[in-house]
């Protein structure tokens, strides 16, 4: 599986591949960030996400991509921006029928720490070791960027199977109905 991990922002949105299967070792594609200017027009800066986006896209060709569930933070202004960029992400994988899953950055931390209050360093320190790289990627957000990657390959064998329970409960539920 080959997933295009986000992590979004307006002024550096991590991006990172990775391809591997759960239980393997798995290996990074790319890293990086796409920056915008911080005193831009927020149209010119949305609009440079979605650019960069769409060439990571077109680059790596990923199965899925994997975006940061937006969460409330206390500064409005901040989440708007990680929202607004979380948006251009979705909205580039969903015109090319790209599946797009999220992961609030607590289930990405215990996914790759161990634990769901890693801090940033324990994150870039274990996504480091797991692509065996030899230095975590800078800045923070390319390495957020890889550890949602990870994290959906990892995940993602056993949602399917609670996919498939959900839905076979769901059509043996209906079909008690209509017997």
């Amino acid at each position: 599986m080959r997933v295009l991990g986000v992590d979004p922002g307006l002024t550096r949105c991590g991006v990172g591949v990775v391809e591997g299967v759960a239980g393997r070792p798995l290996t990074m594609l790319g890293v990086g960030v796409v920056r915008t200017a911080v005193d831009a027009d927020l149209s010119h800066r949305l609009l440079a996400v979605e650019q960069g986006i769409e060439q990571w896209l077109d680059e790596h060709r990923p199965e899925v991509v994997a975006v940061e569930r937006v969460f409330s933070q206390h500064n409005v202004r901040t989440v708007m921006g990680t929202a607004q960029a979380s948006a251009v992400a979705m909205l580039c994988a969903a015109r090319r029928g790209i599946p797009v899953a999220l992961h609030t950055p607590s289930e990405v931390k215990a996914a790759v720490t161990g634990t769901g209050r890693a801090d940033k360093a324990q994150v870039g320190a274990m996504v480091t070791r797991l692509l065996r790289l030899s230095a975590p990627p800078r800045p923070a957000d390319a390495a957020d960027a890889l550890a949602l990657a990870i994290c959906h390959i990892w995940r993602a064998p056993a949602q399917n199977r609670l996919q498939q329970a959900v839905a076979r409960h769901t059509v043996n539920a209906t079909k008690g109905r209509t017997a």
